[in-house]
């Protein structure tokens, strides 16, 4: 078969994509290896108790009451102390919040995150008469660091947090090259990956050496991230296992090889250790979805393609006799994976599910369909026309869908009923996010190699404008659809804060993973380094 794929791909395109870097790394990790000792388990506990003592201990004190909690959420540990942080944030309006730059950016960016809409107004006083920013300020460099992560929560008209974001990212700059550790390192990672918009997974192992408060705390944290790197790791082993089987490397080696890039993706939605069985689900799917992405894009022809959309609508496995031999091995693989999760939602009581789920991925296939159709008559749609399909060929729509499926009792049909509403200004948001920072770092090389026409291509011939141009434009449209998930994550809500987190991980990994470049297509540069910070290197106790 490969032979088979092989010969046609000689009269075929080619993105001549790297190989997988990690081979047969994670095989080793089995039951042995990440075995978690009795002793390690007990001492998780201890340190956990310990913990919750002192966070509602720090409750007669608003300003330490602030860096705790705050503390908790950065170091990764904040799932052990929902309930508690909940409780206390919504009675912070009883806290007397001071006059502090610091103390009041604090409490503004916890309480936005937290859902609770705390006005911008209480940053008026950091104005002159002449409605310029102090210059008082530019001596506070903890405070201003402060505002500026408290900036990234900020939603659409709130114009003096757009003005303090420009104003303290100025200035921080400046500030972090005379000051020293560990706030000039504090600095100097903000400035290039806030808080608010970054993987809270790297953001905690990042902190870890950073962090200079409770002991306990730190010690728990990293023992906590440890506990959960070996569960992670036993999970990818599974998955690679599966993948091994599948055998796409060679079966389809036009395809990218990145299942272990597709776990690290999902471990950005979801890290905790009861959403182990939601993890597994949503890696296969995705790391599917990327192969049928490169038949779409890379190798298909357009009759072969329309086949396989067609199999996808009928999704009955024997359509699979209409699809030359390599379409075969990844419908099948595909119909597979649908198997394996209508059979974990019937034994849930949740069957209803796998319907959305399907339903999501149909949709992700016409859109490729179209697409492709759009690249083998070179045509160049305007804006208003691309814009619909590719925010659906994002993925985003299809995988905040499938995110849901294994997620418990939280999400209701309700949730699903929501995500398929149109239009949804919280999904729409992300798959802008999504389109538009892939577009922006992929396109020359995309185009170099034969693709559909980009947003930035439909953009420069649509509005007679340059790459430049281009690419300001869509640069402003991404921090727009920031502000409206900022929105969308304010209570009330329309569904629980749960499944939100869920969508806004999604575009926290995009935002980390295509900030620079393609860091999945390019997996060996970046995202290797992310790979192994999360998935093999233990934190030091």
């Amino acid at each position: 078969m490969s032979i088979q794929v092989s010969a046609i791909a000689a009269t075929r395109r080619s993105a001549n994509f790297q190989p997988s870097i990690w081979g047969n790394h994670f095989l080793s990790f089995d039951h042995d290896n990440n075995f978690t000792r009795t002793s390690d388990i007990m001492e998780h506990e201890t340190l956990k108790e310990q913990v919750r003592k002192m966070l509602m201990e720090s409750t007669d004190n608003a300003s330490k009451t602030f860096e705790t909690v705050d503390a908790i959420q950065r170091l990764g540990v904040a799932y052990h102390f929902e309930t508690e942080i909940y409780e206390i944030l919504g009675a912070a309006d009883t806290f007397h919040h001071g006059s502090d730059l610091h103390d009041i950016s604090l409490k503004f960016r916890l309480l936005r995150q937290q859902g609770y809409n705390m006005s911008c107004d209480v940053f008026d006083k950091f104005k002159d008469d002449g409605g310029r920013f102090k210059d008082s300020l530019l001596n506070d460099a903890r405070g201003m660091l402060s505002l500026y992560e408290a900036t990234h929560l900020r939603v659409h008209g709130e114009d003096i947090l757009d003005e303090e974001l420009t104003f303290t990212r100025t200035h921080l700059h400046s500030m972090a090259t005379q000051l020293r550790s560990p706030l000039s390192d504090q600095i100097t990672h903000a400035l290039k990956q806030p808080i608010h918009t970054g993987l809270p997974r790297l953001e905690a192992r990042n902190y870890f050496s950073i962090y200079q408060g409770n002991g306990i705390l730190l010690s728990f944290a990293k023992l906590d991230f440890n506990i959960l790197q070996k569960q992670h790791q036993k999970e990818l082993s599974d998955i690679t296992k599966w993948w091994k089987e599948l055998d796409f490397a060679n079966k389809l080696p036009f395809a990218r090889d990145r299942v272990v890039e597709c776990y690290f993706w999902i471990l950005g939605a979801y890290f905790e250790s009861q959403f182990m069985q939601a993890r597994t689900m949503l890696t296969k799917v995705i790391a599917m979805t990327s192969i049928i992405d490169d038949i779409y894009d890379v190798f298909g022809s357009p009759d072969e393609l329309e086949l396989f959309t067609q199999a996808i609508e009928r999704w009955d496995i024997s359509a699979v006799h209409q699809l030359p031999d390599y379409m075969k091995e990844c419908y099948n693989a595909l119909l597979d994976v649908y198997s394996e999760i209508e059979e974990n939602m019937l034994n849930q009581g949740t069957l209803y599910r796998s319907h959305y789920a399907k339903e999501a991925m149909k949709n992700q296939v016409r859109a490729y369909f179209v697409e492709s159709t759009w690249f083998h008559k070179q045509y160049i749609p305007t804006m208003e026309e691309y814009m619909p399909i590719a925010l659906v060929t994002s993925a985003y729509e299809m995988l905040a869908t499938t995110s849901l499926l294994g997620m418990g009792d939280i999400v209701t049909k309700d949730s699903f009923d929501w995500l398929f509403t149109k239009p949804n200004k919280m999904v729409t948001a992300s798959q802008i996010i999504c389109r538009l920072m892939d577009d922006i770092v992929s396109h020359k090389f995309e185009q170099k190699r034969g693709h559909a026409a980009s947003s930035i291509e439909c953009y420069m011939k649509q509005y007679g404008a340059t790459e430049d141009e281009a690419v300001g434009e869509l640069r402003k449209q991404i921090k727009n659809a920031w502000k409206d998930i900022n929105e969308e994550c304010m209570y009330p809500t329309s569904v629980p804060m749960p499944v939100l987190t869920r969508i806004l991980n999604l575009a926290r990994v995009i935002n980390v993973v295509y900030k620079y470049e393609d860091g999945y297509t390019n997996a060996g540069v970046v995202l290797k380094d992310f790979v192994s910070s999360l998935l093999l290197d233990p934190a030091p106790l």
